[in-house]
């Protein structure tokens, strides 16, 4: 008969205990890692679920990542409107409290701390986060302005501010500074009129009124006349002479948009003092007086306060687009008589270097911070707001004046202008404005990161009940499973010891 070997008889038992190991390595493996299976097939019926999961953390952190680079890029953004805002208050703090005292480049003080604020003001416009300029619109890897030194001074082939300043201070002041009036004194009657019909520079008359009994005044014509009709006039005819203390006044439209009356009182005295004029023996002569006065007055209005509405009317000018500069050619053949303007654009800085578009700028970067929700964080630096207030730093910055008899009127006038246009008007967009909006993403971006953080955690949460293990659950099996493998190795050993000679009896 044949006779099995022991190990023949206990194959089951060497099964049993690699079975045995077999556990006892997963066990190990899933202490070591914290995870039930380093595979989805060894989840089971759960690893569609765990895929599902996974999938969604991930694309919450990709949001996450995305709000962090958002911030970080509206943060800039803000800290540059601030700075840029704190640049014209200063401005307009340096405008309404500055000296009159000119120094050697014929500016104030007030003056020199706007051309500090400018500069400081391109660089906010410019501001980077990582490669991205935040203020050029979708030109992101463009920077927005051209530098404070082109701006204001022109490179050697095109203009800059200053220049297109001075150009158009020529334009209003025009022949003999009459602020291209024409005044002209026939019998009793006294006549205002523009020298050229449709032009755009100098003084427009706007109304003429009197106090001098029986006399009668022409009024401009409202609208203005166009070519070819007469240039607009108006004038005071006298029927009787005027008594002392009697007035004319004379009302003008300046170019950036404000009016000045020059107010003529009667008097006996001769030469008369500034604001009068001398009564004659007739209205004749007394006319006659009337003109002098106004002739030296609207001189002193086109060396004063004209310069400074002019300087104004230039910036705008300037920082219009296309830029706009004096036109000189037919019929005009100089500055002074020049009627109307041209594209700059080929000669002339052109200040705003990013994209320009029509629609939204804040839509110009635009991104998804969830499955539904975007936020718009885009800027243009030739926004109103920041046009303006660049615009009219610049102005105060790149003005100078000739210290003569006429430079604290120009100073007052401008520093007037510089204040009132820096001032926040209802109705138009402020830098306030703009943070404003950018405050809303913010808000939104917060909103949708808090949200996605607690989802985040729940996911995970779920995602370790399904993938997690508990390490005290799993070590007690692995005791469990070193005991029994002990007995089986204790068993199979004492098996594999045993022999027929242990039966036979002896002897």
């Amino acid at each position: 008969m044949t006779i099995d070997g022991v190990s023949g008889r206990t194959s089951y038992i060497g099964t049993s205990i690699l079975n045995l190991r077999s556990q006892l390595d997963g066990l190990s493996q899933q202490l070591a890692s914290g995870k039930k299976s380093t595979t989805y097939s060894g989840l089971g019926i759960d690893s569609s679920v765990a895929t599902g999961l996974r999938s969604q953390i991930s694309m919450l952190a990709g949001y996450a990542n995305t709000a962090t680079n958002v911030n970080t890029r509206i943060n800039v953004v803000n800290l540059a409107l601030q700075g840029i805002a704190d640049a014209a208050s200063s401005t307009k703090t340096a405008a309404s409290g500055s000296s009159l005292t000119l120094d050697n480049n014929g500016q104030t003080a007030g003056q020199q701390t706007a051309y500090a604020n400018f500069t400081q003001a391109v660089a906010l416009l410019n501001s980077q986060s990582g490669d991205r300029y935040l203020f050029s619109g979708r030109a992101s890897d463009t920077p927005s302005t051209a530098s404070a030194d082109e701006i204001l001074n022109g490179t050697t082939a095109l203009a800059g501010l200053k220049q297109v300043i001075d150009e158009r201070r020529m334009a209003d002041q025009g022949t003999g500074y009459m602020g291209r009036l024409q005044t002209t004194q026939s019998g009793p009657s006294v006549s205002v009129n523009e020298d050229a019909t449709g032009s755009v520079f100098g003084l427009k008359l706007a109304s003429i009124s009197t106090t001098i009994a029986g006399a009668s005044v022409t009024q401009p014509p409202n609208p203005p006349p166009v070519s070819p009709s007469p240039p607009s006039a108006m004038a005071v005819n006298l029927t009787t002479n005027a008594n002392v203390g009697d007035k004319v006044t004379f009302t003008f439209s300046l170019p950036d948009g404000t009016s000045e009356s020059i107010q003529l009182t009667a008097t006996t005295d001769s030469p008369a003092p500034d604001g009068s004029f001398t009564i004659g023996a007739d209205p004749d002569a007394t006319a006659a007086g009337i003109k002098t006065s106004l002739d030296k007055s609207i001189q002193n209005l086109a060396r004063g306060p004209l310069v400074a509405a002019s300087a104004m009317a230039a910036s705008d000018n300037f920082f219009d687009d296309p830029p706009q500069r004096v036109y000189t050619g037919a019929p005009a053949t100089g500055f002074a008589d020049a009627t109307g303007l041209r594209n700059g654009s080929a000669d002339t800085v052109t200040w705003y270097t990013g994209e320009s578009g029509t629609d939204s700028a804040r839509g110009t970067a635009v991104v998804g911070i969830d499955q539904s929700i975007t936020v718009q964080y885009g800027a243009r630096a030739n926004e109103d707001a920041l046009r303006s207030a660049l615009q009219v730093v610049a102005t105060y910055a790149a003005v100078t004046t000739v210290n003569d008899s006429y430079a604290n009127s120009q100073m007052t006038a401008l520093n007037q202008r510089v204040g009132d246009a820096l001032a926040v008007k209802p109705g138009v967009q402020s830098i306030q404005d703009i943070q404003a909006d950018f405050a809303g993403a913010q808000t939104a971006v917060k909103a949708a990161t808090t949200r996605q953080t607690q989802t985040t955690s729940i996911a995970k949460t779920m995602l370790d009940s399904i993938e997690g293990v508990s390490d005290e659950e799993v070590a007690s099996k692995i005791l469990a499973l070193q005991t029994s493998l002990q007995a089986a190795y204790q068993t199979t050993s004492s098996l594999y010891q045993l022999s027929l000679l242990k039966y036979l009896p002896v002897g």
